[in-house]
């Protein structure tokens, strides 16, 4: 079904509950984590490379998550222009004219 371009679909938007429960959930396992490495009966060396781990794996997930939107847009923008070339082209056609 092909949507005419003055009905494009609204972005999706998260709500504010949704947010601070995400930013909530991710501050509480952080913070989990960093005690539970601080508490740990282990080296210094050991607590602390384990400390850079999950910092790295953190920065990790953040990164992918951008990439993955970032394609996501991408795939959503190359669907549109199609979208707008085959609109053009069908209005241009004109089914009754002669061969």
């Amino acid at each position: 079904m092909l949507l005419p371009m003055s009905d494009t679909p609204v972005k999706q938007q998260s709500t504010a509950a949704f947010y601070g429960q995400a930013v909530a959930s991710f501050a509480v396992a952080l913070a989990a984590t960093a005690i539970g490495i601080f508490n740990l009966q282990a080296d210094a060396w050991v607590r602390a490379f384990l400390a850079v781990a999950v910092l790295y794996l953190v920065t990790s997930a953040f990164t992918l998550s951008k990439v993955v939107r970032d394609r996501q847009e991408a795939g959503q923008i190359v669907s549109r222009v199609e979208q707008a070339r085959l609109e053009k082209l069908l209005a241009e056609h004109d089914p009754f004219e002669k061969l």
